[in-house]
């Protein structure tokens, strides 16, 4: 099919300026009139906003450009190293994506290091020291007390002198809040004033543009600097939201950026989102540290167009901004990762039951998580809440801090806490969940420490997560959406880690009170180490964040290169699918696919199913009680019948017929190309008046002498529009328009024009089958 359409599109693939006819022409009104040809003029063959492209005009005009640089390429030296930098002008691309993707996340790493701790204290020997940072140097600081350094000071020993105490814990807690407000208030004001398009996760968006959505400004240079600015406010205030989501954001942005320095990219919006779909990748690989995740990331999750040559510059452009971040060390580990886990037992065959059973909760998580926050961000788009944005981030951040401050596992940050969960009990660990009770004829190896009894603070610790899983899960529902920008991997995976670690470490004393019992017997001998908590909250993160997502091939190499933990993956992958199969059974949509449902955007997803037994001639327009189809003639049309009906329709095209009787199909105009046209044609060529005949022969009619000049507008003609019978079903009509990305398609029966389908049809039609408001597709 790509053979035949590039072929077939050859005369529709290049539009331009006009040049006028000869005195003897323009007497007789005939004659060879010369085409758009010589001039080429600003806007032939862009979109509107708001607007679908057609993929198959991009990829014949990509087509026809490829092949004059081939041919041209054999005239001179000077053409053949255009040719050759044209080839690698895409390898460039990639390469400045991953630069500035990498470089942009390191920075905002190290930002959100230090605003987060900045709510806390400050560095007196350097303030724009985070608080491990300002300890690092310090000669005075012990191995119990590693986090304390006088160098460091909590904002009531700076203010009053007293570090211990009711009045210093008050203080901090008012300042904590006081913070949390100003850094939240900064971050929505910014998005309200400067970039409207900067606030929620992006990813939703990106798909939708991906798919071959127009949303101009989405990824345009204030939406970058202002994300960038506020992603590193709002994650610094404590809200329960991520870095990692609008990071793709981001990367997508450096991809616009740079597809502007190259007109290959710049007026193809087909080869543009091959570039976007690479930097998507990119955006993961820097937000996990996880190159190859972010390749099937964007392979699974965000692209609907793959080609293989993409996937190579996705995997060049990831591997790029893996390197410039390890480069930059934000964590100061040598990692690119601040999860990175060395686990010394292997995972045993029964453990698989609550590995499975943490897949359950975390299908079960993403359905609640789900159906809750659609719900309220309905709420938010149908009522007064949406008119103050200010104030609801305001409101969330306020309650957030307030519940946040006396619990440590919620006060610290959102990633320092999965951190703290994900690690194994060393001996040098000093954490509460780390307080076991030790035996002290016990001598073996630091790295076999067997499982031993919980002590006081692994049972505090138990409690304070318990309240944290239940805050996380509740505070999440209602932070996702707000107008700031706001990540939901990390959250996810905070939920999911809090409950594995829990679960891991009732399965750990169980073991340990319980080695006779039979399901231990075989494979957890006393003294020996044989459960380890930590990867019970890293298969519980898993779990959670692909039942929000439905992600599953990409989310475990997410999980083993955030990690380490290359031979859990049977574990991840049981409980990824376990996950995916619970949420599945109460709806197909993860997250996004929910978001962008809820904003109306008319994006076809690949993995539904359309099973309906319709055919074309049910979704077709005109309908039954519907005015006649807007159609133009190939040589009758006049200049004013054509502005009149572009003024009285808002068509985004019109099919051309041989006549109205026969109403044989001939092609199809763009509304834009015809509007650009005419508007050139009466600057540029002498004699076009409204009286003028518009043809889209190859020979012009003959008319009397006396007639006004003629305008041909043959060029502008797609001669090839897709077409399908009025007894097509439309199981097929659907499948056509999502592997080939159509705007629309014709219905005829037997040559004769009979209705047009476009994707907006296929949409209401798709919501009217599954009993859903069809009016929610509200863009053309």
């Amino acid at each position: 099919l790509d053979i035949s359409c590039s072929v077939l599109f050859d005369n529709v693939s290049s539009l331009s300026g006009v040049s006028s006819a000869t005195p003897t022409e323009e007497m007789n009104g005939a004659g060879n009139l010369m085409d758009f040809l010589d001039e080429p003029f600003p806007d032939v063959g862009t979109y509107e906003d708001f607007h679908t492209i057609d993929w198959l005009r991009e990829k014949s005009r990509d087509t026809d450009r490829h092949r004059k640089i081939t041919s041209k390429s054999k005239e001179s030296i000077w053409e053949l190293i255009k040719s050759l930098l044209d080839a690698w002008s895409g390898w460039v691309v990639m390469l400045l994506i991953g630069l500035l993707s990498g470089t942009l996340a390191g920075v905002i790493d190290l930002a959100v290091d230090w605003m987060t701790d900045l709510k806390e204290g400050v560095c007196l020997s350097a303030f724009w020291y985070s608080h491990e940072q300002c300890c690092w140097t310090s000669n005075e600081t012990t191995f119990d007390d590693r986090d304390k350094c006088p160098q460091w000071q909590k904002w009531a020993e700076l203010m009053t002198g007293h570090a211990e105490g009711a009045g210093a814990y008050v203080l901090n807690y008012f300042l904590y809040i006081l913070w949390a407000l100003l850094f939240s208030f900064l971050a929505v004001s910014l998005v309200r004033v400067f970039a409207p398009y900067a606030c929620g996760s992006g990813i939703p968006e990106i798909k939708t543009i991906l798919s071959g959505f127009i949303i101009r400004g989405y990824l345009g240079k204030w939406t970058l600097l202002i994300k960038t600015v506020t992603l590193v406010l709002a994650v610094s205030s404590g809200l329960s939201l991520g870095k990692e989501g609008p990071l793709v954001h981001v990367a997508c942005c450096c991809g616009n950026l740079f597809c502007s320095l190259f007109s290959k990219y710049s007026k193809n919006e087909g080869k543009r989102r091959e570039v976007l779909s690479a930097a998507a990748a990119a955006g993961v690989s820097v937000a996990f540290g996880a190159p190859i995740g972010g390749v099937l990331f964007s392979l699974e999750e965000v692209s609907y167009y793959f080609p293989l040559k993409t996937l190579w510059r996705s995997f060049f452009a990831a591997l790029v901004a893996a390197f410039t971040l390890r480069s930059i060390n934000p964590f100061g580990n040598s990692r690119l990762v601040l999860f990175y886990v060395e686990y010394h037992t292997p995972w045993y065959m029964a453990e698989l039951v609550p590995f499975i059973l943490l897949g359950v909760f975390g299908g079960l998580w993403g359905t609640l998580f789900i159906r809750a926050n659609i719900a309220w961000c309905r709420r938010r788009k149908t009522t007064q809440l949406g008119k103050y944005p200010v104030l609801e981030v305001i409101a969330i951040t306020g309650i957030t801090a307030v519940l946040a401050y006396p619990n440590p596992y919620t006060r610290r940050s959102t990633s320092e806490l999965i951190s703290e969960l994900f690690n194994d009990c060393g001996a040098l660990e000093s954490s509460q969940l780390c307080d076991y009770i030790n035996n002290p004829n016990m001598s073996r190896p630091v790295d076999d420490i067997p499982d031993r009894p919980a002590g006081p603070g692994v049972y505090n610790a138990l409690w304070q997560l318990a309240l944290a899983l239940v805050f996380k899960i509740v505070i999440t529902i209602f932070t996702f959406g707000m107008k700031i920008p706001s990540g939901l991997f990390i959250p996810s995976m905070a939920v999911g880690a809090i409950a594995g670690r829990i679960v891991g470490i009732a399965v750990e004393q169980m073991a340990y009170h319980h080695h006779d019992w039979i399901i231990f017997k075989n494979w957890c001998r006393p003294g020996a180490d044989c459960v380890t908590p930590g990867l019970y909250a890293m298969v519980g993160a898993a779990a959670c964040l692909g039942g929000v997502t439905r992600m599953t091939v990409s989310l475990v190499v997410i999980m083993f290169e955030l990690t380490g933990g290359l031979e859990y993956i049977v574990p991840l992958m049981a409980a990824a699918v376990t996950s995916k199969w619970v949420a599945d059974a109460f709806g197909k949509e993860g997250i996004y696919e929910s978001h962008i449902q809820l904003n109306g955007y008319p994006y076809l997803d690949v993995r539904d199913e359309f099973t309906h037994r319709t055919l074309a001639t049910d979704v077709m327009r005109p309908r039954r009680n519907d005015p006649p189809l807007a159609v133009l003639t190939q040589d009758t049309t006049t200049v004013e019948d054509v502005e009149t009906l572009i003024k009285d329709t808002d068509y985004n095209g019109f099919p051309v017929v041989v006549s109205r009787e026969s109403e044989r199909l001939i092609g199809f105009v763009q509304r834009r190309d015809l509007t650009l046209a005419i508007k050139n044609a009466r600057q540029k060529q002498d004699g076009v008046v409204s009286s003028s005949v518009v043809y889209f022969t190859e020979d012009a009619p003959q008319l009397p002498a006396s007639n006004p000049q003629p305008l041909k507008l043959r060029r502008i003609l797609n001669l090839s529009p897709f077409t399908v019978t009025d007894h097509t079903p439309m199981e097929t009509v659907v499948d056509i328009f999502r592997k080939l990305g159509l705007r629309q398609c014709l219905v005829t029966r037997s040559g004769r024009l009979l209705g047009i389908i476009t994707k907006k049809d296929v949409l209401r039609h798709m919501a009217q089958m599954m009993n859903q408001d069809p009016e929610s597709i509200m863009f053309n």
